[in-house]
């Protein structure tokens, strides 16, 4: 009998069965296979805008995915420099070999954690709470010596479910069709039908990956070069320095060649043909949508992304296709330094089931079954980072709840107790988890700085002072860490302090900070007395962002002031809202649907008016 069971050992599954573990768990992975542990089946990167943010808030709640970038990325960079601290992102490409071997060497070595292959084909449930699951295994450990038979159950007091694109995964290429949950892996078939028999509505999505080339064979003498930063800056806070050697990128582009190539075989492309049915993500469209989505265009950009040091493969970021495997021949040897690739794979489409998140909870439990937790693209998100944001929430909340803790006062919001739910001004992951349970995503939902209202104080820059008091409680933060962000919220203090009582003329030098063209380094070279604080730079950037945008900063701390009472005020998860006549019809009919656990996070429903929100705040606080 295990305390947890994690059913996948993707992004999500690996972070969920590791911080549940080191919350004191007795945790069981299972996966299809071992050597799929943390396989980067699309672009072997890692952060990105916004994704960056993401990453280093997971890093400073104590996932791993930053330490794992850190030790095996092969480039780095930190994207829109050129701009405010709130839209900048720290990205790196990966060696995708040597990503998979560090997290599976991870999980090997984490106490109360086991990992067995198993492909799961049941969820366990006996009177509306789940009790373990079921699948099926080749392997002669598992199976039952005396029948034969390979299949094999697992008892657990939560489950955290995180099967990525797998449940009835159907891959595309031209007109061939294959199930798999990637290319080359079998789909998990019965999982889908088991959620259904549990009363859970499902959906259908697609997404997709480019073709990946031979480096031996692409001509890079007529690319442009894309080096990574100088001076790299780490994900993760653990990690003190970047340094192994950056290996460069290469950018090239489609021509009118290329796209004539795709026009004329439209016709045999499965997302016109009516072949592909589910919906893609819009933001990351395949090349021949591309084409017809932007008629007027006569190029587009062209990433040439190696997917590790030594070996071979290129990833052709920007050509995403489904196309026929002749067609992708011809299309990429159209194009700029490709014109002798060979091909290493082709790119292919695939659709897959997810679970429409209006019927997850914000702790990412299941609303119909206790203890189901449900975390990563199986909720219709796309990318690595949003499935870990998931995945790390899932383990975190599944680990307070078996463990009972009593709930206690805490003035962080209602982040407290047997339930972790992050605000939207307190995390990207916050404003991921409450986008899927209140707008119920129809498409693969992807993390865009636009999308947090409050994205000035949640930048890449300052995940460690936002999250790590969280990770402390939970027992996830090393103290050495620990130390080191009280030692730098001292310093930033102090450091701010003394720029206002120190003064040059008639301005001090707090206000002196605020002109766009001084730095604190200077500031420092003028003031003894800064200069013996020893500070370094990301305490400096704290205090230059913190003082130079200080106005905005305010403001937002007011404009957040001004919503809390209305994410404070919780509702009941039982009501039947139609009892509620002054309330429109739609907004009745979607608040039995989504069941929001605020006022705020109903204020945020499709369908839902402030002249409803006014009803619920009359109806409730007179207590009818």
């Amino acid at each position: 009998m295990h305390d947890i069971i994690v059913v996948g050992a993707g992004h999500a599954g690996i972070e969920a069965a590791l911080v549940s573990a080191r919350m004191g768990c007795k945790t069981l992975l299972l996966t299809i296979s071992f050597d799929t542990i943390a396989q980067m089946s699309c672009n072997p990167a890692i952060g990105g805008l916004a994704k960056g943010q993401l990453v280093r808030e997971i890093d400073a709640l104590g996932g791993e995915m930053a330490k794992a970038t850190d030790a095996t990325g092969i480039q780095f960079r930190m994207l829109n420099t050129g701009k405010g601290p709130a839209v900048q992102s720290p990205r790196a490409q990966c060696d995708k070999k040597k990503y998979h071997l560090y997290m599976r060497k991870v999980l090997e070595k984490q106490k109360n954690l086991t990992i067995e292959e198993l492909m799961v084909t049941d969820i366990l449930v006996e009177g509306g709470k789940v009790m373990g699951v079921k699948g099926k295994s080749s392997t002669d450990k598992l199976a039952d010596r005396q029948t034969g038979k390979t299949s094999v159950e697992y008892h657990a007091q939560a489950v955290i479910l995180t099967t990525g694109t797998f449940m009835k995964g159907l891959i595309h290429i031209g007109e061939d069709k294959a199930k798999g949950g990637r290319i080359n892996e079998p789909s998990a078939e019965n999982i889908s039908d088991s959620l259904r028999q549990l009363g859970l509505e499902l959906g259908r999505l697609k997404t997709g990956t480019p073709p990946r080339l031979d480096t031996r064979s692409i001509d890079y003498s007529c690319l442009r070069e894309q080096p990574g930063d100088e001076a790299p800056k780490p994900f993760s806070y653990s990690t003190k320095k970047i340094r192994q050697s950056q290996v460069p990128c290469y950018i090239t582009h489609t021509n009118t060649k290329t796209h004539e190539v795709i026009k004329r075989n439209l016709d045999r492309a499965p997302l016109y043909t009516g072949q592909i049915k589910a919906v893609g993500p819009r933001y990351c469209p395949s090349i021949e949508d591309k084409i017809v989505r932007f008629a007027g265009r006569e190029q587009h950009q062209v990433f040439l992304e190696p997917e590790g040091r030594n070996v071979p493969e290129v990833y052709c970021n920007g050509i995403s296709t489904s196309l026929p495997k002749d067609v992708q021949e011809e299309m990429v040897r159209s194009i700029r330094g490709l014109d002798n690739a060979r091909f290493i794979r082709y790119g292919y489409a695939i659709e897959y089931d997810v679970v429409l998140p209006y019927q997850i909870k914000p702790t990412m439990e299941a609303k119909k079954v206790e203890n189901l937790f449900v975390a990563g693209q199986i909720n219709g998100t796309s990318g690595y980072e949003e499935a870990a944001a998931q995945g790390l929430l899932a383990g975190i909340n599944a680990a307070l709840k078996i463990r009972k803790e009593p709930p206690r006062p805490n003035d962080r919001g209602h982040s407290a107790g047997r339930a972790f739910i992050l605000r939207r001004d307190e995390a990207y992951i916050g404003v991921l988890i409450d986008d899927l349970v209140t707008l119920g995503p129809t498409e693969p939902y992807r993390m865009f700085t636009s999308r947090a209202e409050y994205r000035l104080l949640l930048r890449s820059d300052n995940a460690d002072r936002r999250l790590m008091p969280y990770a402390d409680r939970f027992g996830l933060l090393d103290r050495a860490l620990k130390r080191h962000l009280e030692n730098k919220e001292r310093l930033i203090k102090e450091t701010i302090d003394k720029l206002g009582r120190t003064y040059k003329g008639t301005k001090n030098l707090k206000t002196l900070l605020k002109q766009p063209e001084i730095t604190l380094r200077e500031l420092e070279r003028k003031s003894v007395s800064l200069r013996n604080l020893g500070l370094t730079d990301d305490i400096r950037e704290q205090v230059e962002i913190e003082t130079k945008y200080e106005g905005y900063i305010q403001r937002q701390l007011r404009q957040i002031e001004q919503t809390r009472k209305m994410e404070n005020y919780h509702l009941p998860q039982d009501f039947d809202y139609s009892r509620i006549t002054h309330l429109s019809k739609e907004a009745r009919t979607q608040l039995n649907k989504f069941r929001p656990v605020s006022l705020g996070q109903a204020n945020r429903i499709a369908g839902v008016s402030p002249a409803d929100i006014s009803v619920l705040m009359v109806y409730f606080l007179q207590g009818r």
